[in-house]
């Protein structure tokens, strides 16, 4: 590491250190603390929420499935847009927003618990955030001290441990305010970077019509000799076993989709489109993003911020990773991506460090630590309000004038407790990672029809929103235990009890949990509420009138 790279990375932990103590100085309040105080800038709320959203995982973890799948993964970034970002601000921010001052809520459980009159419900979701919640922060800081320790070459527990201080020293001090301040900083590098990319892919590759051109040349040439192949006789998990499995999965090319409702259209569909792209609806760290503006026009102007940065986040990273088949055939002896980088998890790392000039990899380490530390400074305030507001003084009793020194102990518990998973976990990361998707199933299935109904069904009851809840908790754990051929043999409960990896066989153990639990949860919460006694005028005029 030379002198300039080392100015260069002083200069940005002083950056975020002097926005966690801006955020510091305006914290005055518990309000300040948590909703950062319903004033910030439709920009900052933007980037934010964006910044959040796109995980270190995301842009690693998902670029080397694009590599894998191909353009496939596209939907997914049109998903990310129109439901994660349109219908997220444009019908849920407002409504949210309103009913969160007019309840005085500062937390998603809180904002739910005080829709139905149940504290219940908020310890219950405070809960579920705390249980869950630190495994998808331990797959996030994993992933950034990964790259940490590749390109500085330290040890992986001093590097994780230095790494988590710094992320706990602002979260602490400057609340959601130095949060959302320091994610936008964040947000504003990712952005960067990847339009940089961007532009030196498709150089590389020889333009936008060559680079998508030569896609099927590389498939037929690299992949569609497997076709003749026997899936026993290759070494499971190695490159050729992955692209054979894909073709058997009815994957025909990186610039086509699967086989209607073959077993990888209904993954590419169900599991990482849906499961991901509706997921989103109802991330606690996403959702009290929408309380922290003072107007509706704040959301619609932060809506193309947002449209925009998903764009370049997630659609250039898939882009990126399915081009990557071109440059590897035309510049690695004829290989393709994962057969040049060995791993779906090790193609955008490897990608960078071969095709790319050396500075632009210390920029991309940037963008990379950037997106590990918004994300995970999100979770931790999440998690540290779950536990301290939601969870412990609901238990305790009214709000005491140590709400703050609670909720700040609440995060020291929850940043200890994913540290720990971190430094258990580091040499499982496939483990790991599948937490994330057993977080936004979870998050779905439990909470989406009690956040929809309370905001829009005023007929909806709080025995109604406990019974959707809790279908959606049961449906959906025992759906990742017993049923889906990822979660269920990893788990091996199902194994361990039954002798099996699946109680079910055939297409439908690549239906995921969400698919299935999601409508139960739902149907629950009407017909529940519908056989139940509706809730007093006076808990909804509270609730929709101003």
């Amino acid at each position: 590491m030379n002198m300039l790279e080392n100015i260069i990375i002083i200069i940005y932990l002083a950056v975020l250190g002097y926005l966690g103590f801006v955020g510091y100085k305006q914290t005055k309040s518990s309000a300040d603390y948590l909703i950062a105080g319903g004033n910030t800038h439709p920009f900052v709320m933007a980037l934010s929420y964006g910044a959040t959203f796109i995980s270190t995982a995301a842009i690693v973890g998902f670029g080397g499935v694009a590599a894998w799948l191909g353009n496939s993964l596209l939907w997914l970034t049109f998903c990310n847009i129109f439901i994660g970002v349109f219908i997220a601000f444009v019908f849920l921010g407002n409504p949210t927003r309103k009913m969160g001052i007019r309840l005085n809520a500062h937390t998603f459980p809180e904002l739910l618990g005080r829709r139905f009159n149940s504290k219940f419900i908020q310890i219950f979701g405070g809960v579920l955030i705390a249980f869950f919640m630190p495994l998808y922060a331990s797959a996030v800081l994993i992933g950034g001290t990964e790259f940490i320790v590749a390109y500085f070459k330290v040890d992986y527990h001093m590097a994780l441990l230095v790494f988590s201080i710094i992320i706990t020293g602002y979260v602490l001090a400057g609340g959601l305010k130095g949060v959302m301040l320091t994610d936008a900083l964040q947000g504003v590098i990712m952005f960067v970077a990847m339009m940089i990319l961007l532009v030196m892919v498709f150089d590389a590759v020889g333009g936008v019509d060559a680079g998508f051109s030569k896609l099927e040349t590389v498939w037929n040439e690299t992949v569609a000799s497997l076709g003749n192949a026997n899936l026993k006789d290759l070494k499971a998990g190695s490159p050729d076993f992955m692209m054979k499995l894909s073709m058997n999965w009815g994957f025909q090319g990186w610039n086509k989709m699967p086989i209607f409702l073959s077993e990888g259209w209904l993954f590419v569909i169900t599991t990482i489109t849906m499961g991901v792209g509706i997921g989103v609806l109802a991330q606690p760290q996403l959702v009290v993003r929408f309380m922290t503006v003072k107007s509706k026009n704040e959301l619609n102007r932060a809506v193309l911020i947002g449209g925009v940065f998903i764009i370049a986040m997630t659609g250039i990273v898939f882009i990126v990773g399915s081009l990557s088949n071109v440059w590897y055939y035309e510049f690695n002896e004829g290989k393709n991506a994962l057969q040049s980088a060995g791993g779906v998890s090790k193609v955008i790392p490897h990608f960078i460090n071969a095709a790319m000039p050396k500075w632009f990899s210390f920029i991309f380490l940037f963008a990379l630590i950037s997106a590990a530390m918004s994300t995970l400074s999100s979770q931790f305030h999440a998690m540290g309000t779950a536990i301290g507001r939601d969870v412990f003084e609901q238990l305790a009793g009214k709000h005491t004038s140590n709400s703050l020194l609670i909720t700040r102990t609440g995060i020291v518990v929850m940043i200890v407790i994913s540290v720990s998973l971190a430094y258990l976990f580091d040499k499982q990361p496939a483990i790991i990672a599948r937490s994330t998707a057993i977080f936004f199933a979870l998050c779905a299935s439990i909470f989406l029809p009690t956040y929809f109904g309370g905001l829009f069904w005023k007929r909806m009851t709080q025995k109604g929103a406990i019974a959707s809840m809790v279908v959606g908790t049961v449906i959906t754990t025992f759906w990742l235990l017993f049923v889906h051929f990822q979660e269920a043999k990893e788990l091996g409960l199902c194994k361990m009890i039954f002798g099996v990896n699946s109680l079910l066989s055939g297409k439908i153990i690549f239906v995921d949990a969400m698919i299935v639990a999601l409508p139960l949860s739902a149907l629950t919460a009407v017909v529940v509420s519908l056989l139940t006694k509706p809730e007093s005028s006076t808990l909804l005029k509270k609730c929709f009138e101003d």
